[in-house]
């Protein structure tokens, strides 16, 4: 009776709080919203400019009053008033697309594995700061499993990477639970940092962080292509300080990459050596899944399969794959209650 109360009075939210994007899946309705995880703030008032696509849009734009700032970094949150105020906006922007709910909603947000009671408590409040009644916490690779429809609940080995803007998490689930996890600060952001050091170092010029992010979409691989690719790009010259136009190839980003590439792969390597048997049985029968926007980096899933030796396959729109899964979630809360992170210490609900 309760439960039917709060559905026809209430939202439930599903968020995956990323460091590069935010996507908000609400029941009933599917995602209907990815946004850049962006805010752009006014200095002299304190007062949010824009949020998400807008705010990114600034990001190496904006006059020295307006600050355009991601307050998540390495998946958790680093600025706490600036999250809360994103989270604001998505919630409302959220509510727009149904009926106006009498009861606030209730929002399962999506975190690497592994983060501490601290900044599990920072998510909570910030979310509770942000409007909402109730704030539940789901563990990302955990997610995605469950978004991509493994079958996380049964007594059988899935091993999941998921590489996302800010971390890369690799997790071997079983039971409803996570067996063995790492969670690295190697994923998108180090990749574009990367490509930054090493175009400043072959080419002496400076690239912005989206110019490099661009070029790592465009052409970026971790093995040779049969077809060679290239892309131009442009930076500042560090020697003359003047503009300048240069082609990079498909193999200059390699080279660039090679270093992150081989601590992920090793990690891997890691995370199974000291995986039960009977489950690492499982995984080579049933492969390992990849899911986020690094998954999508060409020959990637190769590279993986070379090195360690088991099937690896890329997830069907594998960016949205954790909020898939907090919306799977939501649907069905009771049968999903063990893979919650324990809230013993949780906010009560208001």
């Amino acid at each position: 009776m309760i439960k039917r109360f709060y559905n026809m009075f209430s939202n439930d939210i599903g968020v995956d709080l990323g460091t590069a994007n935010t996507l908000v899946f609400l029941r009933g309705q599917g995602i209907i919203i990815n946004e850049p995880s962006v805010v752009a703030i006014n200095q002299k008032t304190g007062r949010v400019v824009a949020v998400g696509k807008e705010a990114k849009q600034m990001v190496g734009r904006t006059p020295t009053h307006i600050e355009a700032i991601r307050p998540l970094v390495d998946g958790v949150i680093s600025d706490f008033e600036v999250t809360e105020e994103m989270l604001s906006y998505f919630i409302k922007k959220a509510e727009t697309y149904v009926p106006k709910k009498v009861i606030r909603p209730r929002l399962l947000i999506g975190v690497p594995s592994g983060i501490t009671n601290v900044e599990r408590r920072a998510v909570r409040d910030a979310g509770i700061n942000a409007g909402a009644r109730d704030v539940l916490i789901i563990e990302e690779p955990m997610a995605a499993a469950i978004g991509i429809h493994l079958p996380v609940k049964d007594p059988v080995g899935n091993m999941v990477i998921d590489i996302g803007g800010g971390t890369t998490d690799i997790a071997v689930i079983s039971l409803g639970g996570i067996v063995k996890a790492k969670n690295l600060r190697v994923a998108g952001d180090k990749f574009n940092e990367d490509i930054i050091s090493y175009v400043r170092d072959e080419f002496k010029i400076l690239l912005g962080g989206k110019t490099a992010e661009d070029v790592k979409i465009a052409i970026g691989s971790a093995c040779d292509q049969d077809v060679p690719m290239e892309a131009s790009i442009r930076g500042r010259d560090l020697v003359t300080g003047l503009p300048r136009e240069v082609v990079i190839t498909d193999k200059d980003i390699r080279e660039a990459l090679s270093g992150s590439l081989a601590v992920l792969v090793n990690s891997v390597k890691e995370v199974i050596e000291l995986t039960p048997p009977e489950i690492v049985s499982d995984i080579m029968h049933r492969g390992i899944v990849l899911v986020g926007g690094g998954s999508m980096i060409h020959g990637l899933q190769t590279v993986l399969e070379r090195e360690i030796g088991i099937p690896v396959y890329i997830a069907d729109d594998p960016l949205t794959a954790v909020v898939r899964g907090t919306g799977i979630v939501l649907d069905d809360m009771s049968g999903y209650q063990e893979v919650l992170i324990d809230n013993e210490d949780e906010l009560p609900p208001r």
